[in-house]
């Protein structure tokens, strides 16, 4: 694969919501590989339900920090 051919790899911090979800797919689009990234700082949420819907949308790998 050419140099021009590569893929530009953005990592989203990403809380599932509705803009989070939306850049994703735009930087798919845009041609970008997008690593989601999750934080628990103590909310309380399915990072299960969060995970599996970066996936969905894209993501080529979900980073989660507990």
């Amino acid at each position: 694969m050419a140099d021009g051919d590569k893929k530009k790899l953005v990592v989203l911090a990403y809380s599932g919501g509705l803009d989070t979800s939306c850049i994703l797919v735009w930087l798919k689009e845009q041609g970008y590989k997008v690593v989601a990234y999750l934080a628990n700082i103590g909310q309380d949420e399915d990072f299960n339900a969060i995970k599996a819907k970066a996936l969905r949308f894209g993501a080529s790998k979900v980073s989660f920090l507990k």
